[in-house]
């Protein structure tokens, strides 16, 4: 009998234990509402040592690249029908010319996925084989940047990684920068 109440009085001791290693192991844990979501990936950094500018240098929308590695800037001339993409520094102040001969644009609206390439032009700055420009005169890639409810993403390799960042496109500004 004392083997069995000492069998017992252990059971319920490892037990406890193990309730209360739980619920200290979650004691830092939260219910309170869904994950943060990635956002703007803006507030998880100190800001002293750098802005975060609205704007490319040539009027265009800013795209980042990577952790702030790199940035794009897009321009929509909707006359020209063209659209130019920048490729720029982690401040999204000076451009970086890279190796690459061509972007690429994939976008979805109303329910269909397309691709663009938009080609290398190199700026006069630019050393031989690289390109900080990049443009499309492509009228439908100008054209469904427009649609509501369009979906657009940016691919670019530099330096042999690939970057994807989201264009995030003001319809309702005027385009001709």
């Amino acid at each position: 009998m004392k083997l069995t109440q000492l069998f017992a009085g252990q059971a319920m001791r490892l037990a406890a234990t193990g309730l209360l290693a739980l619920s200290l192991a979650s004691f830092g844990c939260t219910s309170g509402g869904p994950a943060p979501t990635k956002g703007d990936a803006h507030g998880d950094h100190d800001h002293g040592d750098h802005e975060h500018p609205s704007e490319g240098p040539h009027g265009g929308s800013l795209i980042e690249l990577g952790n702030e590695e790199y940035h794009a800037e897009l321009i929509h001339d909707e006359k020209a029908g063209s659209v130019t993409i920048y490729i720029l520094d982690s401040a999204a102040k000076a451009a970086i010319p890279i190796e690459a001969t061509e972007l690429t644009i994939n976008l979805k609206h109303d329910r269909m996925g397309e691709q663009f390439k938009v080609a290398a032009a190199p700026d006069a700055g630019d050393p031989e084989g690289k390109s900080s420009k990049f443009v499309s005169t492509d009228a439908e890639l100008a054209e469904d940047l427009d649609h509501e409810g369009a979906d657009a993403q940016l691919v670019v390799t530099i330096d042999g990684k690939q970057f994807r960042g989201a264009v995030a496109h003001d319809h309702d500004h005027d385009h001709a920068h």
